[in-house]
């Protein structure tokens, strides 16, 4: 198997009839999926999604690909085909179209109204280019052909892109239930064909690469949401995605069977699903959605409310609940209903959610203690499957992290693809097929991109690193006055904290100290006010992570008169 070197180099130009693949997220993380594929100097994208922000970075709204190495060659590129809409593979398009707002998408229905209605909160009119399963469409020099595939979002679709270097699949999102509540199976009859055609390069879902057997059934949910509403008393509020439109028809099912009536509660849940339901993808009976205004007129128990925050997103509804912060107020014997997967690295976020809500009296139903959700990805049993199916000359996993994709390579190796054509890469990486073998050429830069409120790409890794320490550590700041020709004190310091845990009166015991540094710096004939200001930074730093062993950030200022 090849993998990824730290010291790869920037890749050469491609050679000559050669297929580039370049993964720009989704690799090494579960979201911000964005693929790149070249070919006669022209480019074809692959979804372009986000990645939501973990603990370890504040003040974070989302992560985004990296689309530097693409700036250059903005006008190479024909399109952008989403597979689905989900955030993890459209919410980066707004930022890539303000780069170029005349890029094409290329998805279908569903898929294309969700990216639209995101659009127009950013004021661009997109060119798109609706299609479904079965279709093949000339995009530049990429014949792409659209396969049907079963996700937990309807109207998913995989790609196989034809070019004179060969055939590129990419799976997008999928898993097999043979029993899918829209009767809209993984079409593998396509991919037998395709594998008969030849798949030169498949790109595969590796997400549940690790877990054995098959996904059950989405309709499996639908005996333990009936339980669950049969024994709720009073209301009933459900988390989920604002996109899974599968898991929120089986809601609207139990809730109609229960004689319970349904609001949605949050921007993108109540556009998504107005969406859905315009398009036919959600089937609402007359009367059951109501607005979320007109709940206080009815009793608890005819009340579902359907919000976001099953990820534990601080802003979303659901947290908002448990922080007492929303005006939808959790009481004794409210049932909520946790709806959803729980992406790695949400844990703690998910279970302080959980442990919010059980406070105030609210009984929480979650995939740890009953079978309210099933994955939306194929597990090891479905990719072996998959594989011998497909037979892909090469194979290279996508779409998880680093323990799903070798897990996804080595059951690619146990199906027979040669372990030498079985390439693990990570963000950033190019491969390249040339003469029919995948190889990795070389690096360029897929690094983080945060978006801040209206700000995009300002926030640093060396911002965030402040924005950690004064969480945790707090700051102090000393003002200090010098006369600009000796450099000696005329007033101050004055120092003052926030955070820090430490007494304002305790500054009395450096202020010495702070005065005997400035003092010889200023008999050394040191006037410049950087050299006095990280003099005063480091003077007053070493006393305080020598008396409080801690290391808050400290904001010197020196005034010169």
């Amino acid at each position: 198997m090849s993998h990824p070197h730290p010291e790869l180099g920037s890749p050469p130009k491609l050679a000559e009839g050669g297929l580039r693949v370049t993964p720009l997220g989704g690799l090494g993380e579960i979201g911000r999926n964005m693929t790149v594929v070249e070919y006669g100097g022209r480019l074809l994208i692959v979804d372009c999604g986000v990645l939501f922000p973990e603990e370890e970075q504040p003040g974070v709204d989302l992560i985004l690909p990296d689309f530097s190495s693409l700036r250059d060659r903005l006008d190479d590129i024909d399109g952008i085909v989403l597979t689905h809409g989900h955030e993890d593979h459209i919410g980066g398009v707004p930022f890539l179209l303000r780069e170029k707002a005349d890029i094409p998408l290329i998805g279908s229905k569903l898929t294309l109204a969700l990216i639209e209605a995101k659009l127009q909160e950013h004021r661009i009119r997109p060119y798109t280019l609706e299609v479904e399963e079965g279709h093949r469409e000339r995009i530049g020099p990429f014949d792409c052909e659209f396969v049907s595939v079963n996700h937990s979002i309807p109207d998913a679709l995989a790609v196989a892109i034809r070019t004179p270097a060969g055939m590129v699949v990419h799976t997008g999102d999928f898993k097999m239930d043979q029993l899918p509540l829209d009767g809209r199976l993984t079409d593998l009859r396509a991919f037998a064909r395709l594998g008969e055609e030849g798949i030169d390069l498949l790109l595969s879902d590796s997400t549940n690469a690790e877990v054995p057997g098959f996904v059950p059934p989405e309709r499996d949910i639908s005996g333990v949401l009936r339980q669950v509403f049969g024994g709720a008393q009073k209301r009933i509020i459900v988390a989920s995605f604002a996109s899974h439109v599968h898991r929120i028809q089986q809601i609207l099912d139990a809730a109609h069977e229960f004689g319970r009536r349904v609001a949605f509660v949050g921007r993108s849940m109540v556009r998504n699903m107005g969406i859905a339901r315009d398009l036919g993808y959600l089937d609402v009976p007359a009367g059951l959605v109501v607005d979320v205004k007109t709940l206080d007129d009815l009793p608890d128990d005819e009340v579902v409310l359907v919000c976001t925050g099953s990820q534990g997103e601080p802003m979303a509804a659901l947290s908002r609940m448990a922080n007492r912060d929303h005006q939808i107020r959790i009481v004794q014997g409210d049932t909520v209903i946790l709806a959803s997967s729980l992406i790695p690295g949400n844990e703690n976020a998910v279970y302080r959610v959980i442990n919010g809500l059980t406070r105030w009296g609210a009984n929480v139903v979650h995939k740890g203690n009953a079978k309210v959700h099933v994955s939306g990805h194929a597990s090891a049993g479905e990719l072996l499957y998959f594989y011998n199916i497909c037979q892909p000359k090469n194979l290279m996993p996508v779409h998880g992290e680093w323990r799903h994709l070798r897990a996804n390579a080595e059951l690619g190796a146990a199906t027979g693809v040669p372990r030498e054509r079985v390439v693990i890469a990570e963000d950033g990486v190019v491969v390249d097929l040339i003469d029919g073998k995948a190889t990795i050429a070389g690096k360029v830069h897929a690094g983080y991109v945060y978006v801040d409120g209206l700000s995009v790409g300002d926030v640093t890794e060396s911002s965030l690193k402040d924005r950690r320490i004064l969480g945790d550590e707090g700051i102090i700041s000393v003002f200090v006055v010098v006369d600009s020709s000796t450099g000696k004190i005329v007033g101050g310091p004055h120092i003052q904290s926030r955070g820090s845990g430490i007494d304002d009166a305790d500054f009395g015991q450096v202020v010495p100290k702070i005065e005997e540094a400035l003092s010889k710096s200023a008999q050394d004939g040191i006037v410049e006010m950087h050299q006095l200001q990280q003099l005063v930074r480091r003077t007053l730093g070493k006393w305080v992570s020598d008396t409080y062993r801690r290391r808050p950030m400290i904001l010197p200022v020196v005034v010169e008169v």
